[in-house]
């Protein structure tokens, strides 16, 4: 049985810090452990600490988290779940229930709150974790639905290299426009078909040799990014379940306990 969440008529256009996280978590939790979710006040606060996939990691408490998941019910963004035994209530987001959004929208939301800015290919690949997003092509277009709702930002157009994304729920003392990142005027995203070398060809122009090495470069440098991302994941990854197994053998202590073991 779950408390329904309070009706909130104004628009939520902003956040705090530790709304952020708690929300984050709650979000990530119920797409990537779904067998312990609704989670406990326990793991909810080791969820928030934990040092993967975090920017910035925080120590927060049990107390601190109890506060915030209190705050969000009363925003209609969470509930809390009463379960049948009464020993310990559980708690769940209800963001489904305040925007609509796609299962991927919701993943690429929920990475932006746990990380906050990022580019487009570690976006992507750390979104991935909950909803499979498979191209730059899809999370675009995913990216623009949220850029309509008002629920993401972004430091230029989507299609140029090195452009990054953030949410929107900064509160107005911390509120800052995502830094562009982007050399202007640097929209080479695919290298030039190279000549084939049967055909005779007149030695390029300047010009032309200077884009076709800056296209050349632009397509090396994202086969980098796309392998640091790949490499970062797995290393999360490992955390995560590190940070899975370390909360298993807490709760089997726990039930040993009240078993009497």
């Amino acid at each position: 049985m779950s408390d329904l969440p309070e009706e909130v008529s104004t628009p939520i256009t902003q956040l705090s810090r530790a709304q952020r996280r708690v929300l984050g978590v709650l979000i990530e939790k119920g797409f990537t452990t779904p067998e312990v979710y609704p989670l406990t006040l326990k793991a909810t606060t080791t969820a928030c600490n934990q040092k993967s996939n975090r920017d910035p990691v925080v120590n927060y408490d049990e107390d601190k988290v109890e506060q915030v998941l209190d705050e969000l019910r009363q925003l209609g963004l969470a509930a809390v779940v009463h379960t049948e035994s009464g020993r310990s209530a559980r708690y769940r987001h209800y963001m489904r229930h305040k925007f609509t959004l796609s299962e991927a929208q919701l993943a690429i939301l929920t990475e932006l709150l746990l990380r906050g800015q990022q580019q487009l290919g570690e976006l992507r690949t750390r979104a991935s974790r909950m909803v499979p997003i498979d191209s730059l092509e899809q999370l675009r277009s995913e990216l623009n639905g949220l850029i309509e709702m008002k629920l993401v930002q972004a430091d230029g157009p989507l299609e140029r290299r090195g452009i990054e994304v953030d949410h929107t729920f900064y509160a107005p003392n911390e509120q800052r426009p995502v830094r562009t990142s982007a050399p202007p005027g640097d929209d080479a995203d695919e290298p030039q078909p190279e000549p084939r070398a049967s055909q005779p060809v007149a030695a390029p122009a300047p010009a032309a040799a200077d884009q076709q090495f800056g296209a050349r470069f632009a397509a090396l440098e994202a086969t980098c990014e796309e392998l640091r991302s790949e490499n970062e994941q797995l290393r999360e990854s490992v955390e995560t379940l590190k940070e899975d197994f370390r909360r298993l053998s807490d709760a089997f202590d726990d039930l040993r306990r009240a078993l009497g073991g």
